[in-house]
């Protein structure tokens, strides 16, 4: 099945999507859903049919518990890597396990919402992967155990301030307000069955990904070129702790082309340009759907002082 949640007439809903793009409202949110650890192949749903997804302002199809986002296609790894500090290759302690930090689960925007570039920021770029949102509480889980945790799939745009990245990455505490500001997810929540006739014989999901800006197209890969699976992922983010449902896990950006700092990377310069004011960035994923977000003037920085010397006595 495919979920959304969505605005009409004022009014916040959610519901299935119909083949036809008609939307049968649920009696609660798909949030509270799957918060409760619901089961999506039998939810309760209103008697009469809704608006259609045309009619409605999209908004992202859960408010997700916590985001992981991982970093798992090795292409992307080496062209970011000589964008942001200038260093060649791949880590070697990035072949060892599947890296991940959190990002901010409540900068999340709808699949056609405007984006705001973040203030102070003159290297906007967009970044296009895919989510799985897990659906029951695990732990120390395996491979096999967590396949049957991840409730379905959605498209996830970790949008970047690359120029406040690279400088806070120094710190050494990996990007932190460089990916504050905002995602987007959407356009519907895809149940993890309905992706199944793409799964290859490794456990990888053999999707097209696609990746366009005002209309051009600037990046496009496979899902299946991540290095571990969706599954591999989970357990190692279970390890020593607990998933829950509604925490979501990014694939990281898909390789050739997913992001404008991999292309900068390869080409040496800052080719195509960042984001503007004005732009539309459109985002595919074979299976899922799409989600186009324009980017809008943000609001200016308000400064803050230089940390300031201070003495070390103790008394």
């Amino acid at each position: 099945m495919r979920f959304a949640t969505y605005e009409h007439n004022g009014r916040r809903s959610s519901g299935i999507v119909g083949e036809d793009g008609t939307l049968h409202p649920l009696r609660d949110s798909l949030t509270e859903l799957v918060l409760a650890g619901a089961d999506l192949g039998t939810p309760p749903r209103e008697a009469s049919p809704g608006p259609h997804v045309t009619e409605v302002r999209l908004l992202p199809p859960l408010e997700p518990r916590s985001i992981r986002d991982f970093v798992t296609f090795e292409e992307h790894v080496e062209g970011v890597r000589r964008s942001v500090d200038g260093s060649g290759g791949v880590p070697e302690a990035w072949y060892a396990a599947p890296t991940f930090y959190f990002t901010n689960p409540h900068s999340v925007l709808g699949a056609h919402d405007e984006v705001p570039v973040p203030p102070g920021c003159a290297a906007f770029d967009f970044e296009l992967e895919v989510a799985a949102v897990v659906g029951r509480t695990g732990t120390d889980l395996t491979a096999e155990q967590a396949r049957e945790h991840i409730l379905g799939y959605t498209i996830f745009n970790d949008f970047s301030a690359r120029d406040l990245q690279s400088a806070e990455m120094k710190v050494g505490l990996g990007p932190c307000k460089g990916k504050d500001s905002a995602s987007t997810l959407g356009p519907y929540l895809v149940t993890a069955d309905e992706l199944e006739p793409h799964r290859d014989d490794e456990g990888f999901l053999h999707l097209r990904l696609t990746a366009e800006v005002n209309g051009e197209v600037v990046g496009s890969d496979l899902l299946s070129n991540m290095s571990w699976t969706f599954e591999e992922m989970l357990g190692y983010a279970s390890r020593g702790t607990r998933v829950l449902p509604g925490d979501l896990l990014g694939s990281g950006t898909c390789g050739n082309g997913g992001c404008l700092a991999e292309l900068w990377g390869r080409h040496g310069r800052g080719d195509p340009p960042p984001l503007r004011p004005g732009d539309e960035v459109t985002l595919t994923a074979e299976g899922i759907g799409s989600v186009s977000n324009t980017v809008v003037p943000g609001v200016p920085v308000k400064p803050l002082p230089r940390a300031r010397k201070r003495s070390r006595t103790r008394r």
